[in-house]
């Protein structure tokens, strides 16, 4: 393992990048390998199998190993506790953080470089003292896997289209919703992408900054130092933005400013944390945002899921029953029409290699989204429930988030267990 301290931050050198065709392979050679070698080991392991996070948790007698793959932990093996301190220590050496700390939380970073690779993946490394020990998550940023085109983000083409229509647009807020890890930061990169062409200056206030992206002006805010969402935003309007991402809507102070930017000759870019798209407005007044302010400034409100894609290489074509008929019938109504033998034709999860036999492999948003037209404008300024917007939406034909995900059932891309944990029944 080779590791080099350039401006004081470690690098973690990876001479390899296969041989890690399924996790039972990468337990073997674990079992294998010094506890030295072993962080280079794992870390070429989680980004073979596309793992997003690296969890290391002390129990009684071992140490739990997991990788975050399409969203779902997967158990990976358990490690002898008595390598466990010489692990940490590595971990805490290359993340900045202070080994004789054994009491406190300590948040540090490292940086990851695949060999014959130009992007560098940042390692960002979460240490959290417990009962048994202290818990270890690292979290791994692949500049590779962020989706830069939103043709690469599953929606459907009619509002794909729509969005392409808003995004042309000078001024006004396209605010995207859901809970944390739906996708939402994901899909604002892809906005970015899309309207990233010279004489357009974007600038982004983020919490933290995920991926670096050539040709914009990108800031991360620091609450310590009193560099918030608010006062930040505040100092971006000053540079003369045409286009602007605020990570996050928390506050009030916030909701105002990007209101009044998005009616002020600007672009904005931003996220909610709501359940679905309608909650967006009456979540914006909670908040103290006047119903005046939000009705012209908002162009589209969407909110996403991401659900886990069936494995294309084990994937098998059934007949569904008739209960999931059913369910696709009361769900998806006239959206579409099935054939007079009654049979609706779907696929189930089944297990390869390619897929370390889970039976998924990667992830797709689910979507829905509407457009600010004047009949909602109007609804808007009475400050109206979720109840009444989503009855408007409904009356205007809006695809839901669950109609999307059962037309992409139809579409054998994922199924009825995937929907259900995701979008509940």
């Amino acid at each position: 393992m080779n590791m080099t301290n350039t401006q004081k931050e470690w690098k973690l050198e990876l001479k390899f990048e296969k041989g890690f065709e399924s996790l039972s392979n990468l337990k073997n050679r674990i079992l294998k390998t010094t506890t030295t070698e072993m962080l280079e080991l794992l870390s070429g392991g989680a980004i073979s199998s596309g793992a997003s996070d690296i969890h290391f948790e002390p129990e009684e007698k071992s140490i739990r190993l997991r990788f975050r793959i399409d969203g779902i932990l997967e158990d990976i093996m358990n490690l002898n506790k008595n390598d466990y301190p010489t692990i940490l220590n590595r971990i805490k050496l290359m993340a900045g953080l202070k080994i004789n700390i054994h009491n406190s939380p300590q948040d540090g970073r490292f940086t990851i470089k695949k060999e014959n690779s130009d992007s560098d993946i940042e390692a960002r490394t979460s240490v959290l003292p417990g009962a048994y020990g202290e818990s270890v998550v690292i979290r791994l940023l692949d500049p590779q896997t962020l989706k830069k085109n939103m043709e690469e983000l599953g929606m459907r083409n009619e509002l794909l289209e729509e969005i392409k229509k808003q995004l042309k647009k000078t001024t006004g807020s396209i605010l995207n919703t859901g809970p944390t890890g739906s996708g939402k930061t994901t899909t604002l990169y892809a906005f970015v992408n899309f309207v990233n062409k010279p004489g357009i200056k974007i600038v982004t206030i983020e919490d933290p900054i995920e991926y670096h992206i050539g040709g914009i002006s990108q800031t991360q805010v620091e609450p310590d130092k009193g560099y918030s969402f608010a006062n930040g935003l505040r100092s971006i309007i000053r540079q003369d933005p045409d286009v602007i991402l605020v990570g996050e809507i928390r506050d009030s102070e916030t909701a105002e400013i990007v209101m009044h930017s998005a009616l002020t000759g600007h672009l904005v870019f931003s996220t909610l944390h709501t359940n679905d798209a309608a909650g967006a407005i009456p979540r914006l007044i909670d908040m103290g945002a006047s119903p005046q302010a939000i009705a012209p400034a908002i162009n589209l409100a969407i909110a996403q899921r991401l659900v886990r894609k069936l494995c294309q290489e084990c994937k098998k074509k059934i007949k569904a029953s008739p209960e999931e008929i059913k369910k696709i019938k009361e769900v998806l109504g006239k959206i579409i029409q099935t054939n007079e033998s009654n049979e609706i034709e779907i696929s189930k999860k089944e297990g390869c290699e390619k897929c370390n036999f889970i039976g998924y492999k990667g992830r797709i948003g689910v979507f829905e989204g509407f457009r600010v037209d004047d009949e909602l404008e109007k609804l808007i300024l009475k400050s109206p429930a979720v109840s009444e917007i989503k009855d408007l939406l409904r009356k205007k034909g809006m695809i839901t988030m669950l109609q999307d995900s059962y037309l992409k059932i139809l579409d054998g891309i994922t199924d009825f267990d995937e929907v259900g944990r995701i979008l509940g029944e």
